[in-house]
């Protein structure tokens, strides 16, 4: 069987009144995430990681931020989409690995749901989706509650 392993990073600025959504779930914070689409950090990880593992490039190459059509977009419609280019090109997730780096609100009650919602998107089970959160010990742009970043390996294997 043919194994690949893919790697995705991604981050946003957090800003006051921004709906915060992360793992296709929405979350209750005074800050959110601002970006071009919902800004959901984990899901943009995970999508370049699986276009990675599958040498597709990356997310901003499929779904471009100059693209009118992507301002404002639920982040769960381009993973599905991106699912669908790599199941069309032969591949499968054996399995995503992801982190988390935010000071505020705390990850680990909403982790469970994430992981559902990302296994529905993806079409896969949820014991194949871990998701861990971590802070940045109050250094950097994360640790100063300015931003949130995410990391993420997928394992694919090619039919």
């Amino acid at each position: 069987m043919n194994f690949r392993i893919g790697f995705g990073y991604d981050v946003h600025q957090l800003k006051e009144g921004n709906d915060f959504v992360i793992g296709g779930v929405k979350l209750e914070h005074h800050k959110g995430a601002d970006g071009h689409s919902d800004a959901d950090v984990l899901i943009h990880t995970i999508c370049d990681a699986v276009l990675g593992a599958a040498n597709m490039r990356d997310i901003g190459h499929h779904f471009p931020d100059t693209d009118p059509d992507f301002k404002g977009i639920d982040s769960k419609i381009l993973l599905k989409d991106v699912m669908v280019l790599v199941r069309k090109n032969g591949f499968d997730i054996i399995n995503i690995d992801s982190t988390v780096c935010l000071e505020k609100p705390k990850l680990n009650p909403h982790i469970p749901m994430m992981q559902e919602v990302l296994s529905e998107c993806m079409g896969i089970d949820v014991d194949q989706i871990s998701i861990k959160a971590t802070t940045s010990e109050k250094m950097g742009f994360v640790g100063t509650e300015n931003g949130v970043s995410a990391y993420a390996v997928a394992l694919l294997s090619k039919k």
